[in-house]
């Protein structure tokens, strides 16, 4: 897909790999100033660097999105560089640790929901007052088919999901006549990194997780920051409120 962003500034948070990556790089092709944003530093910072190489404006600011302080900093220095946000991807996460919900420890429980869910509430806070001074903008949440169903040994990942995709709709009636957009995607099983771990690079397990998708294989981190740059794009004005399935066919049975 080809998308033009000429001279708007656009955030990704859990910027340096993966599905971050991915929409850093997408929304540095088609001419965003991008800000990347994450804990992982010098993949960050060399990510930031080669988009520069490849004649993009791009800029790495390192922020724990789990503590509400560190995100006011990350904006504050947003809105000094560049004075607007048009578009933000609130796209870091985790998946925490397996366990079924009476196994689920109190560590595991608040540090994915503070990642997750509330580390999106924390961005979308700053995100929507800034937007909004500019004119307006897009929120892409990036929340997982896990946020649409339940699975077994999730109970943390798949609350904070179900409670980002609760976000998403609620800010979306809020900003609906702010000229600002809120949308989520829900991705399915996408060949990450995070696959790779939560697999332990299993043969059978990364089958299952082919398998598990009617179109026969995982997505790639491309195609999933393709449907976050689509849900940006101007033509997608009268999307808000959308919760869109990024996943071969899995909700569709």
């Amino acid at each position: 897909m080809t998308f033009d962003f000429q001279g708007r500034v656009a955030l990704v948070t859990g910027a340096s790999a993966g599905i971050g990556d991915a929409i850093a790089r997408g929304f540095a092709r088609a001419g965003a100033r991008v800000v990347l944003s994450d804990i992982a530093d010098e993949r960050g910072e060399a990510l930031a660097e080669e988009l520069r190489q490849q004649g993009a404006e791009a800029v790495y600011l390192s922020a724990d999105v789990s503590d509400a302080v560190a995100v006011d900093a990350l904006f504050d220095a947003i809105e000094a560089r560049f004075g607007r946000l048009d578009f933000a991807c609130n796209n870091a996460g985790i998946e925490g640790a397996p366990a079924r919900t009476e196994s689920c420890t109190h560590e595991n429980w608040d540090r994915t929901l503070g990642i997750n869910l509330s580390g999106a509430w924390y961005c979308m806070r700053r995100e929507i007052p800034l937007m909004e001074k500019g004119g307006g903008g897009v929120i892409v949440n990036v929340a997982s088919i896990a946020g649409l169903k339940g699975f077994d040994g999730l109970p943390a990942y798949v609350a904070s999901k179900h409670g980002l995709v609760g976000l998403t709709k609620s800010a979306a009636l809020e900003t609906a006549q702010r000229g600002i957009r809120v949308n989520a995607i829900c991705p399915a099983a996408i060949d990450t990194e995070m696959i790779q771990r939560f697999s332990g690079g299993d043969a059978e397990a990364l089958a299952g997780m082919h398998a598990m998708q009617p179109i026969g294989r995982m997505g790639t981190p491309r195609e999933t920051a393709d449907a976050v740059l689509m849900l940006c794009a101007d033509e997608s004005v009268f999307l808000t409120g959308v919760i869109l399935p990024v996943d071969g066919g899995v909700m569709a049975g």
